[in-house]
């Protein structure tokens, strides 16, 4: 009893404390708000099956010797950007289940021996640019069961230690804004990391395969849209057309007359990005043709062959009937001869 009142000096009430793992456990109890009074000590901090909605940015301020802090299974849809900018020993954060629908870039910044986290089962979209930077002791990471779409290969490069990412149960779009996570994958499946099914959604020719598996040549159009967009990109802009020209004002009496402006609005074709599906019926059709047209040239190469073998027939035949079928003229003559003869 003395060893844990030196331990953990004051454990919050209803909440379980163990001295020896200097462990505070306050999962299930209906909390609304973090207890205030958490010891400084506290490694362990167990917070899940709750009803935390919402927490202020100093809730766990002080607890520098924190290196596991569990989250999971509350009503959460906001953290605070210094949510967490006390905890320089934490290692495991678990926020599993909640309503989280975005994350500020800096709000693991300051947790770099962070080796654990859970994002699974929330509301996510999209993952802010540098969310991981601070994180290279990263090892495991589950964003699974999110409303995630795309992601961007930039986010995962500094998790050097990455070994487990779970990304299933997302409503993956399989297009150019995936194609450069994909290249990331190919490579953290090469250096051994583990990765879960990423199931495409999006194209519906594509729905239900794993991204890893779609061949890159799929994707050779996102080069086109690439090119297509830069030199867009280097056209001078014009002054604003509007498709009805308005009627020149009346100018003022003494004032001098201001130059209008010129009517003529270049219409500019609007691109319309290519869908995979479309490049699949494109080498479907484009194949049929070429089978149709080689099948056309193996008919007409045979029907020359089986012509010319005939006509080759007919000029033998007529050679040979040549000697015998003499010309009329010659036979009269020849009787002509046996008869002077005679």
């Amino acid at each position: 009893m003395l060893y844990a009142v030196e331990a953990l000096p004051a454990c919050p009430f209803s909440c379980k404390c163990d001295s020896r793992s200097l462990e505070v456990d306050c999962s299930g109890l209906g909390l609304t708000m973090v207890p205030p009074d958490l010891p400084a000590a506290t490694r362990t901090l167990l917070l899940l099956n709750n009803k935390l909605s919402a927490l202020p940015s100093w809730a766990f301020a002080n607890l520098s010797s924190l290196q596991r802090l569990d989250l999971s299974n509350n009503f959460l849809d906001q953290l605070p950007r210094s949510l967490f900018g006390d905890l320089t020993n934490l290692t495991e954060l678990q926020l599993r289940n909640n309503s989280i629908r975005t994350l500020d870039r800096d709000l693991l910044q300051h947790s770099p021996l962070l080796r654990h986290l859970d994002l699974s089962i929330n509301g996510l979209a999209q993952l802010p640019p540098g969310l991981f930077d601070g994180l290279p002791a990263l090892r495991s990471l589950s964003l699974r069961s999110n409303r995630l779409q795309n992601l961007d290969r930039l986010t995962f490069e500094p998790l050097a230690s990455l070994q487990l990412l779970q990304v299933g149960d997302n409503p993956w779009e399989c297009d150019c804004n995936l194609r450069d996570f994909k290249h990331w994958m190919e490579w953290f499946s090469y250096r051994g990391g583990r990765l879960d099914q990423l199931a495409c959604t999006l194209p519906k020719e594509l729905r239900g395969k794993d991204m890893r598996v779609v061949p890159m040549e799929m994707f050779n159009y996102c080069s086109q849209l690439e090119d297509e967009n830069s030199s867009a990109g280097l056209d001078i802009p014009g002054p604003p057309c509007t498709k009805a020209s308005p009627e020149p004002a009346k100018p003022k009496p003494g004032a001098e007359p201001e130059p209008e402006p010129s009517t003529a609005c270049p219409q500019k074709q609007r691109y319309r990005p290519v869908s995979v599906r479309r490049a699949i019926g494109t080498v479907i059709i484009a194949g049929v043709v070429c089978g149709i047209v080689c099948i056309m040239m193996v008919v007409a190469a045979a029907y020359g062959c089986i012509y010319a073998s005939v006509m080759a027939k007919y000029h033998r035949e007529l050679k040979k009937r040549q000697p015998l079928m003499g010309d009329p003229e010659g036979e009269h003559e020849d009787q002509k001869q046996i008869s002077s003869v005679a």
